[in-house]
């Protein structure tokens, strides 16, 4: 997803205006092996969906930037600040103690680890010190139960090759790759290599092993999804980064930022290989989910990126205000593509420069057609005077895909969504689908900046369509989570 440190990036989840383009980092979506199904979440296994959230910049116990994770459970009514859980790494049973730049709960990925039916968080935190040197980084694994995640008995993960400014944990996507019906934990940090655990995750830390997949990347790897693309079974990874050394254009500047393509790497028996890769169209994130019901998977990325530099430097694959790519799977793995902006018939709103479109994305089924249907945060937009206050946009599956036909848009001044479009509110920062009522819909959650310090919007599935009756906010403060110095409540939700 949007690894970095303090020392080696950007804030991880802000906007940032930089050159003319709006750029934004955003999460990934766990999805199962199975292309049928999009994972949730379940911390406490009451067949309700939960949110894991996480406030990587939070201040804790004095410590700036020291991060914090929160689930908030799903109710009959959604998710509400009420029921929920806050770790950071101050929590009793959790491992190390919260630092200053640790950047805890940066990056995080779900599934049953243990294989106890309780699904458990992966927690990176790419800023952590340790004997191996300054920002190596750390995974910890929280386990899910009755009452929800709980730091009782986390564990660490142990690096196979640690070392000073590895940021171990910067990347992470769960998935079965080798199909032989255990979950693995795909991990990235500094450099071209990915570490996958294989076996699912013991109690103890143990695993069933792991192996290493060099990428044909130029640098690390920004964002992974996991998800089965091609329909066998064993969960296949794509992989958002630069396959070249730099992009060239004529002002330079942040040329790096800028994905020169997706790849797309199959699991199997043996598990991931970097054999057979396929290059895909670019985009800084990505969902895998099967939008038709055809049994494969299909991916879906988002390219938040203008087409144009200020001074006519042009973006390959680009578009004014940002592009959806979706890449229908098929059993060869990446078949048909379609692109999608505000200018598609049917979709709501239009194109303009620097509104983000796709900068965050997420798949579910709204209205329990078995179609998956496709939220798209737009946190750049300008509502009615107000700059880069932020949308969300929801576009509905079909039998032959993702169209504008019924689409829906909403921001902080549609009717009866909480709150105000203000400045740089950039609402749609990070976006998600998911069933947290437990009635087999996906309701929809969206998080925004809020000045630094974040917030989390429910909006819930009204059996055919997600609407703003019922929706709610929730706010930092109302979790525990301190507002000093800006803690990122919700720029980030859980794989």
């Amino acid at each position: 997803m949007h690894r970095n440190t303090r020392t080696a990036l950007a804030t991880a989840a802000a906007a940032a205006l930089t050159g003319g383009l709006l750029t934004f980092a955003a999460s990934t979506t766990a999805v199962a092996a199975d292309s049928t199904v999009v994972a949730k979440a379940d911390f406490n296994k009451d067949k309700k969906g939960d949110i894991a959230t996480s406030a990587p910049y939070a201040y804790v116990g004095g410590k700036d930037a020291a991060g914090q994770v929160v689930a908030l459970y799903g109710t009959s009514t959604g998710v509400v600040s009420t029921k929920r859980t806050v770790i950071s790494q101050d929590t009793a049973g959790v491992p190390g103690a919260a630092e200053t730049d640790d950047l805890f709960g940066l990056e995080t990925a779900y599934a049953d680890f243990n294989g106890d039916g309780y699904d458990d968080l992966a927690v990176g935190a790419p800023g952590e010190d340790t004997t191996a040197g300054d920002d190596a980084g750390s995974v910890t694994i929280l386990w899910g139960t009755s009452s929800g995640l709980t730091g009782t008995g986390a564990v660490t993960l142990a690096d196979p090759t640690p070392g000073e400014w590895r940021m171990w944990g910067w990347t992470m996507a769960a998935g079965d790759f080798d199909h032989d019906g255990r979950t693995d934990l795909a991990v990235g940090g500094a450099g071209n290599s990915l570490y996958v655990y294989k076996g699912g995750i013991g109690k103890t830390g143990a695993t069933g092993g792991g192996y290493t997949v060099d990428l044909p990347l130029h640098d690390s790897a920004w964002n992974l999804q996991a998800g089965d693309v091609n329909g066998d079974k064993a969960t296949d990874l794509v992989i958002n980064g630069d396959t070249l050394p730099q992009l060239e254009y004529p002002t330079g500047g942040i040329d790096e930022y800028v994905p020169d393509q997706n790849i797309l790497l199959f699991g199997g028996a043996s598990g991931l290989t970097a054999q057979g890769v396929q290059t895909l169209r670019p985009g800084y994130i990505t969902g895998i989910g099967d939008i038709n019901h055809d049994g494969y998977g299909d991916i879906v990325s988002g390219f938040g990126w203008d087409a144009t530099y200020d001074d006519g430097g042009t973006i390959p694959w680009a578009a004014k205000g940002g592009k959806v790519w979706i890449t229908y799977g098929s059993a060869a793995g990446a078949g048909r593509i379609t692109g999608i902006t505000q200018d598609t018939a049917g979709v709501p709103g239009a194109s303009e420069k620097e509104d983000g479109f796709g900068a965050d994305l997420d798949l579910g089924d709204v209205n329990g057609d078995a179609y998956l249907d496709l939220v798209v945060g737009v946190p750049g937009e300008d509502v009615d005077g107000y700059e880069d206050t932020g949308s969300v946009v929801v576009l509905y599956g079909t039998a032959s895909g993702i169209t504008g036909t019924g689409g829906q848009s909403f921001h902080q001044g549609s009717a009866g969504v909480p709150g105000n479009n203000e400045h740089g509110d950039v609402f749609g920062i990070d976006v998600k689908l998911d069933d947290l009522t437990g009635d087999g819909r996906a309701d929809l959650v969206a998080g925004s900046d809020e000045n630094g310090n974040g917030s989390v919007t429910y909006l819930p599935s009204g059996g055919g369509k997600i609407t703003a009756t019922g929706s709610r906010s929730i706010s930092p403060s109302s979790v525990g989570v301190s507002t000093t110095n800006f803690p990122g409540f919700g720029w980030n939700f859980a794989d």
